[in-house]
């Protein structure tokens, strides 16, 4: 519980934040709903000024009960409008808890028989945002921060056809996604994280002491990918020193020349990770390697 109680205070200021700093970028963010199996989903696209059709895509999601207000702290919108991409940024729905979320087989969901397609539903917006403004067929990314970032992970797995690669920031791999699931392609992955998140922990919590259920190990995680995309060897190398030291593992010559990339936030917690890098510039720089 102690990671929940974390977790809920840190997506609160997170959202105040947002709020009190105003928005970011100098492109148009307009609120939007669809509907998907009955069920309401809000929306905000934020679209650079002068965006041409066939632009790419990225779409970000939230923590555990954060509201996703796009305006500021994540930082992606200055990106957009330098490189010509447009940002979606879903809201999940409040669970029985009354937290908005992602549904990615929590244990304290599951042992309720709680269960949401929102894989579905984000298939579901890309193709809707796609006919809607005419958004690239191919150039299309997932990103998001823990809960966020377990719902990039479940994507990797169930709709990499639909997603050109994901970058999940803290975020985990559930043990049942591990033991259950298969990816259907190679999808380029990278993963930011800290080696002190006491939330989302870094060598993985194997007997669900933190009650969200058992995940595995983030380095595990990540070398699945790996091998995944078939990458024959790995760079290390060290980012430059802002804050915390980041260690940047690149698996590479993979498979349609893909990549997987870890950043080791040495010392880093359960953070953005904007203290240490720039988090948006340097998920856009892993993007663009596959933009067709």
């Amino acid at each position: 519980m102690k990671k929940l109680v974390a977790l809920l205070v840190f997506c609160f200021c997170f959202g105040c934040m947002a709020m009190a700093n105003g928005l970011e970028g100098n492109g148009t963010l307009t609120e939007h709903t669809i509907k998907h199996k009955g069920i309401e989903y809000s929306y905000y696209l934020y679209t650079p000024k002068n965006l041409p059709k066939g632009a790419p895509l990225v779409i970000f999601f939230h923590g555990y009960g954060a509201n996703n207000v796009p305006a500021t702290g994540f930082g992606f919108n200055p990106i957009a409008d330098k490189n010509g991409f447009a940002i979606c940024y879903p809201r999940g729905p409040k669970d029985f808890r009354d937290m908005p979320c992602w549904a990615v087989g929590y244990s304290f969901h599951t042992e309720k028989g709680w269960e949401r397609d929102d894989v579905g539903f984000t298939i579901k917006l890309v193709r809707h945002l796609q006919k809607q403004h005419g958004f690239s067929k191919h150039n299309i990314f997932a990103t998001g921060h823990s809960n966020g970032g377990e719902m990039s992970y479940l994507l990797a797995y169930k709709a990499s056809h639909v997603f050109a690669a994901v970058a999940p920031i803290s975020g985990l791999t559930m043990e049942w996604m591990y033991r259950e699931l298969r990816a259907k392609h190679p999808i380029p992955l990278l993963e930011i994280h800290g080696t002190n998140d006491v939330v989302s922990k870094w060598e993985g919590d194997p007997d669900n002491k933190d009650g969200w259920g058992e995940y595995i190990a983030v380095p595990r995680a990540v070398s699945y990918w790996a091998a995944v995309n078939r990458c024959t060897h790995e760079i290390c190398e060290e980012l430059p020193l802002i804050n915390n030291k980041v260690i940047a593992h690149r698996y590479v010559d993979g498979i349609n020349g893909n990549q997987v990339w870890l950043y080791e936030v040495v010392g880093g917690t359960h953070s953005w990770a904007d203290k240490d890098m720039n988090p948006a510039a340097e998920i856009w720089k892993f993007f663009s390697l596959y933009l067709k």
